[in-house]
């Protein structure tokens, strides 16, 4: 556990450059701009002085950190942090007695817990009894998903804020900004260009943290004498261990990898899906990105040919929740070859097209009495529920009562393929709805 004043004015001696840089305020953090934009949730509870307790979710370098400081400090409260390897339960209670002294006398202590997810439950039930009465607010911070790390008791008490990794803008204005403030780089004379900038930017993958670290390797180890240092690229390129691919992840080759990737999978050409995934991935992509848009592909271009393709794609988003890179390259190669292989169908993005066109078009269509539930008696009366018939209570577990509005009633929106298992799904339903027809036309007859 650790007691400090908001900020430590000896940080900026002999310290790091991306400790030095640190923001202090609001104005200078950067990135997270859904949370503390102008009438942002965040914004708003941080400007009312209403923090409450808190989980911030998302990768290494985004500010979790200096968030919770920043918060601490704008809000004038005790700011404690406490660490999952040297804080024991005995500790914990001690220092939540003091702050339920505190609070008697006026006093916010904001309880700052990195990576939280590393805490047992023991030491997290710790916080509970205390987040609860309000004698502090909790703001836990984690790489993992609140929701398999965090006991649900305290998870249930803390809103969860998402923050996102760091666009390449928003970290080459952190890098200008170490270039030209006297607590970084300011007093040097330093030559690099705005190129160079966006390269580290994007070798840094979201995390200031890092972006910051590679920028002062590359000025201490540019060209030059004293103050003086000249930047090229051969000296970021060693800081980095390596040449950057061509790969700007906001711009048109983002755009272009992706299109690639999804359309060598649509065209059943594993290898080249294998390739572009590799592009994606060793320049420095967010595999959780590229998961999600295999995950989309799957029942977008593959569907119910082969419903497996989901499952697999999920499995693989998951693993890569878990791992992380590089482990879960594997994860997305074995997905993306999944869904290369698999029999392709794209009747179910068809169906919803056709099916959201006509619910735009016609909002006001009533739902079908049948259909519709009686939770009062003056619904009954209305008629709702009215002949409503319990499909499981039928031999053929299927009935032909009516579900579209009158004036779509003869409207198909799936029409499944002949491609894989969807070849079975097209006989069976085509098989319902011989059967509906004859029903209705049985109906019909025996109401003449």
């Amino acid at each position: 556990m650790t007691q400090s004043s908001l900020f430590d004015e000896n940080r900026y001696m002999n310290a790091p450059l991306a400790d030095r840089m640190r923001p202090t305020t609001l104005e200078e953090y950067a990135g997270q701009s859904h949370l503390l934009a102008d009438g942002k949730i965040l914004k708003r509870m941080i400007d009312r002085d209403e923090v409450q307790s808190m989980i911030f979710w998302g990768p290494p370098g985004v500010g979790k950190t200096t968030l919770a400081k920043i918060i601490a400090a704008t809000t004038k409260s005790r700011f404690i942090t406490f660490s999952a390897v040297t804080s024991g339960i005995k500790e914990i209670k001690e220092v939540m007695s003091k702050a339920e002294s505190n609070r008697a006398m006026g006093v916010k202590t904001i309880v700052f817990v990195d990576e939280i997810h590393r805490f047992n439950k023991a030491q997290q039930d710790a916080f509970l009894p205390y987040v609860e009465r309000g004698s502090i607010i909790l703001i836990g911070a984690t790489t993992e998903n609140p929701s398999f790390e965090i006991n649900s008791a305290l998870l249930s008490r803390c809103k969860v804020f998402v923050l996102y990794a760091l666009s390449a803008d928003d970290l080459v204005v952190l890098l200008k900004r170490a270039i030209s403030d006297p607590v970084g780089f300011g007093t040097w004379n330093i030559t690099i260009s705005d190129d160079l900038l966006y390269l580290i930017a994007n070798y840094a993958n979201g995390d200031a943290r890092t972006a910051l670290n590679t920028l002062e390797m590359a000025v201490l180890n540019g060209e030059g004498s004293g103050s003086e240092s000249i930047v090229t690229r051969e000296v970021i390129e060693q800081c980095i261990a390596g040449k950057s691919l061509l790969y700007d992840k906001n711009g048109e080759e983002h755009y272009n990898l992706i299109s690639a990737l999804h359309k060598s999978m649509r065209n059943s050409d594993a290898d080249a899906a294998v390739y572009w995934l590799a592009r994606m991935l060793e320049a420095g992509e967010d595999p959780l990105y590229i998961a999600r848009r295999v995950v989309r592909f799957a029942s977008e271009d593959v569907g119910m040919a082969d419903s497996r393709a989901l499952e697999v794609a999920v499995a693989a988003y998951q693993a890569c929740t878990f791992l992380g890179m590089p482990e879960c390259n594997v994860h997305l190669t074995h997905a993306v070859v999944f869904c290369s292989l698999a029999p392709k169908s794209n009747a179910l993005e068809v169906a919803y097209n056709t099916a959201a066109e006509d619910a735009r078009n016609m909002l006001d269509e009533p739902v079908p009495l049948q259909i519709r539930n009686a939770p009062t008696s003056l619904m009954e009366e209305l008629g709702y529920g009215k002949d409503y018939i319990y499909a499981h209570d039928t031999k053929e577990k299927v009935t032909a009562m009516q579900c579209l509005p009158d004036s779509l009633k003869d409207r198909y929106y799936y029409n499944p393929t002949e491609q894989g298992v969807e070849k079975r799904v097209k006989e069976h339903k085509e098989k319902i709805e011989a059967w509906k027809k004859w029903k209705r036309e049985q109906e019909a007859k025996e109401k003449q």
